[in-house]
């Protein structure tokens, strides 16, 4: 398969161009125009890359990719060794960040919401546009059960259960996710949006604040809770384009 047509399909399906963002999103390294095999991984990394070539991989698809507007784009020290490993072995790579943690059909945060049984209601985290959902139950569920089903589906060997701050309702109506990482303020816009649970992945010191707000807090880390968006297009694009694909998991513990 031509990689030009597989990044031209991921933009479009993606939206990369819909939401601004800290990451150059889209094809950021050009291999082999022959596209065989796909690997999808969370991270940028030497390990991660190594991992992606040695598996065969043509053409990589990663969350967090290698270029940032934030950061130095020259490619020197670390960024040199993993663009040389890249070109040497013909490998492309193609970034979505925020576009991944958005989608409603495959991103990161709707995924959380389908793990554990709830359906879309309304956006959550809205800038210029909304970077996660409020989901919903038909039937209100035990704060045990939920986490037991989010444990089951992003635990890995290094992390085996998310963290819980039980400080609601044992039974849950509504939530709001924030895969990855989210900041004090995105919990409020959830005491807010009257949530009785907030799901994110990176532990911030929200103990006080979710205890004087009534409001359940699950901490299911950041890389676990950022693999659901890679795997379920991994399944997309096998389907679509009739590809070899893999998702490579390097479990972080963070």
């Amino acid at each position: 398969m031509e990689l030009k047509k597989i990044a031209e399909w991921l933009n479009k399906y993606l939206d990369i161009e819909g939401i601004e963002d800290g990451s150059w999103n889209g094809l950021q390294v050009e291999g082999s125009d022959d596209v065989k095999k796909v690997a999808l991984i969370v991270d940028s990394g030497i390990e991660p890359f190594k991992r992606c070539i040695d598996s065969g991989a043509d053409l990589i698809i990663v969350h967090h990719g290698l270029f940032w507007k934030s950061a130095d784009p020259s490619i020197t020290r670390a960024n040199k060794k993993k663009v040389k490993m890249l070109l040497n072995n013909n490998t492309s790579l193609y970034c979505a960040h925020l576009p991944l943690d958005r989608h409603r059909e495959l991103g990161n945060n709707s995924q959380l919401l389908r793990v554990i049984g709830a359906k879309i209601k309304e956006e959550f985290l809205i800038e210029d546009k909304n970077i996660s959902w409020i989901g919903e139950f038909d039937d209100e569920k035990e704060i045990k059960e939920i986490k037991e089903k989010l444990d089951k589906e992003i635990g890995n060997e290094v992390s085996k259960e998310s963290r819980l701050l039980n400080f609601g309702k044992n039974k849950i109506e509504r939530v709001g996710v924030c895969s990855g990482s989210a900041s004090t303020s995105d919990f409020y816009k959830g005491v807010n949006k009257k949530v009785d649970l907030y799901i994110t992945g990176e532990e911030t010191d929200l103990y006080q604040q979710a205890k004087d707000n009534n409001i359940n807090v699950i901490f299911g880390g950041h890389h676990a809770t950022e693999t659901l968006c890679v795997k379920a297009l991994a399944e997309k694009i096998s389907n679509k384009f009739q590809l070899e694909t893999e998702f490579i998991d390097l479990p972080t513990g963070l």
